[in-house]
C-alpha cells in the first residue's frame, strides 16, 4: 500500500508565533523571524526557515530532510522574486503626462 502525505510549503504569518516557538524550542534553537516559512506535512508544522537568515528549526522527532530541501528551495524563489521586484521599481516606464526631468 502507498501513503501519500499533503505536503504545504508556507509563509509565516502573525498566528503562527507559537508554532515557531514550539519547533525552535523542540530544535534547542532560536526562534526564527516572523519572516519565516513553513513546511507542514499533514497540517503539522515539522520544520521552518528563517528568511533573514537562512537558519532552520526542525522537529527532531518528525522525519524533516525532505521538507528541510523544500524549504530551501522555496527560499530562493522567494529571494529571486524579491531582487526582481526592486530592480522593476528603480526601471520602470514613464507613464503619460509625467514630468521627466533630465
Amino acid at each position: 500500500m502507498i501513503t501519500s502525505d499533503t505536503i504545504v510549503i508556507r509563509r509565516a504569518g502573525a498566528a503562527d508565533v507559537r508554532v515557531l516557538a514550539r519547533l525552535a524550542a523542540l530544535d534547542s534553537a532560536a526562534i526564527p523571524a516572523a519572516d519565516s516559512l513553513i513546511a507542514e506535512r499533514d497540517g503539522v508544522a515539522v520544520a521552518a526557515l528563517d528568511l533573514t537568515d537562512g537558519r532552520v528549526v526542525a522537529d527532531p522527532f518528525e522525519r524533516s530532510l525532505d521538507l528541510v530541501e523544500l524549504l530551501r528551495l522555496r527560499a530562493t524563489r522567494v529571494h529571486a522574486g524579491e531582487r526582481r521586484r526592486g530592480t522593476r521599481a528603480f526601471t520602470r516606464r514613464p507613464r503619460a503626462g509625467m514630468l521627466i526631468r533630465a
